[in-house]
């Protein structure tokens, strides 16, 4: 199956609370950078650009739970990225209301963070030459 084949059959088995906001936010995040694919890892909708991004905490039931696991989401500031972690943020949608209302926000974060994962790769390439 391909990446696309295992997230819709993902989704379609999902039994979630918040199945609508989860679905929403995905479709914030495929489509707020076109270089941003997707695929199920860690048993969840995933997503990376050159490197793994920010995935789906599932197991969350009182909220659509993002985990923004790049090391550089620490550089990035915004009041939706929560937790003091040295590698990762969190990122929380309680509702519907809460995903509408932070739409640009966290299309914002994911341009960003894609910026900067690739600014770091140009840089790795320019170090090997």
């Amino acid at each position: 199956m391909t990446d696309r084949e295992k997230v819709i059959e993902y989704m379609t088995r999902l039994k979630h609370p918040l199945k609508d906001e989860i679905e929403a936010v995905r479709k914030i995040i495929k489509n707020s950078n076109k270089n941003i694919s997707e695929r199920i890892k860690w048993n969840a909708p995933s997503y990376y650009c050159s490197e793994d991004m920010v995935t789906f905490n599932p197991r969350n039931h009182k909220a659509v739970h993002l985990v923004f696991h790049h090391g550089a989401i620490v550089k990035i500031k915004s009041p939706l990225l929560l937790g003091d972690y040295k590698d990762r943020r969190m990122a929380y949608f309680k509702d519907m209301k809460e995903v509408r209302a932070n739409k640009k926000e966290l299309e914002r974060i994911l341009n960003e963070l894609v910026r900067k994962i690739n600014s770091n790769n140009k840089k790795k390439r320019n170090e090997k030459a």
